[in-house]
């Protein structure tokens, strides 16, 4: 099982393109056309590869939720990128900014941008291959060395 697509309803599609774009330079529409959504015109595209894509949308009212806030919602998603240096200099180089750095892991790094309408999207780079490394996080770490050292 994978996940294939996640569908977002967005204001502007143009703006989403061009920052996905920068993220994944290898992506094409896929397809696209007009539809209706209970009761809404609306233009849509699928963004991707051959495996997996973006739905987007057009047909978006208001703001997206207060990514700060803890409204029910959407909170981030991530993709697994084999270059997070590169995947932050073509967003930078676009004019996309970190929205916040990812803790300090040491089998894995990671940034948080904020798309185009407002999706908190993160980007990780694993530096293990190993699954039990690759999932380790500080305080299972420390439990892990706690346990190592004798229990102290």
């Amino acid at each position: 099982m994978y996940l294939e697509h996640v569908n977002l309803v967005v204001t502007d599609m143009d703006a989403m393109l061009d920052f996905y774009r920068a993220v994944f330079p290898h992506w094409r529409v896929r397809d696209e056309g007009h539809g209706e959504w209970y009761g809404k015109p609306r233009k849509w595209v699928h963004f991707g590869d051959d495996e997996n894509y973006l739905a987007l949308s057009d047909h978006g009212e208001g703001e997206n939720r207060d990514l700060k806030g803890h409204y029910v919602g959407l909170a981030h998603f991530a993709y697994v990128v084999d270059n997070l240096d590169a995947v932050v200099a073509r967003l930078n180089k676009e004019g996309y900014a970190i929205a916040k750095h990812g803790a300090i892991e040491p089998f894995r790094k990671n940034v948080y941008f904020v798309d185009p309408a407002g999706f908190e999207v993160e980007f990780v780079e694993y530096l293990s291959d190993i699954p039990a490394e690759r999932n380790l996080n500080r305080d299972a770490q420390q439990s892990v060395e706690r346990q190592q050292n004798g229990g102290v």
